[in-house]
């Protein structure tokens, strides 16, 4: 039994994965504190007859409770370096390079048109619809028209803010076809909640027919800016 949206992307398993070693230990951290602290409440409860007094403590448990979480945090935060290093320390080799620019409320997806490059009058440009092949590397290129968005596809497990001003480059290399939700993880004002949009994971011989058929359409308009 799994408590998250099924995974479909290569890096989802690994996330996953983290999110339930820190799930286990700050959960058995937490009921072993909150029990403790019920049975000090019910054992040195005001009781008559019985005088309270002070006590100093014990510098020995007082060592050993910030030496043991001391260490649990240094272990989720070595774990999570490497697995945050596989993600974010590299995009793979690939060829399939998107731009994905965010504004009030809308995704904006760009794909090559005939002449191969991103940002040219022959954009194929599409609204809130993104379509990927499965089993092949994605390049995303991220970026915001007004304020701070955050592109979140759940089933992919990839979040990651878009930032006015800056251009973020993400991977995924979706498992699995079809069709999961996009999402704004940013509250980015009255609009936010309406701002979703679909994207479809398709064999590659169906995205590259698709994708020719979006090239079709295109007319070509000014350049949008870098």
């Amino acid at each position: 039994m799994t408590w998250l949206p099924e995974g479909v992307s290569t890096y989802s398993a690994s996330i996953d994965t983290m999110f339930y070693v820190i799930l286990a230990v700050t959960g058995t951290a937490f009921v072993v504190t909150e029990a403790i602290l019920f049975y000090f409440a019910v054992r040195y409860r005001a009781r008559q007859g019985v005088r309270a007094r002070y006590t100093h403590g014990n510098s020995r448990l007082e060592v050993i409770w910030t030496i043991v979480p001391a260490v649990m945090l240094v272990f989720l935060g070595l774990s999570s370096r490497r697995v945050w290093g596989e993600i974010k320390g590299q995009v793979p080799p690939t060829d399939l390079e998107i731009a994905v620019i965010a504004s009030q409320f809308d995704w904006e997806i760009h794909y090559k048109g005939a002449d191969g490059r991103l940002d040219t009058a022959d954009d194929v440009v599409i609204h809130n619809d993104m379509s990927l092949p499965v089993g092949k590397p994605v390049k995303i290129r991220l970026r915001a028209k007004d304020v701070i968005h955050s592109f979140f596809v759940p089933a992919f497990r990839l979040k990651q803010d878009a930032v006015p001003g800056l251009t973020i480059d993400v991977w995924v290399e979706p498992t699995k076809t079809g069709t999961y939700e996009i999402a704004c993880a940013e509250l980015c004002g009255f609009g936010h909640g309406t701002m979703r949009g679909q994207l479809t994971v398709l064999e590659p011989d169906d995205f590259q027919k698709w994708l020719k058929e979006q090239e079709a359409n295109v007319v070509p308009a000014d350049a949008p800016p870098a």
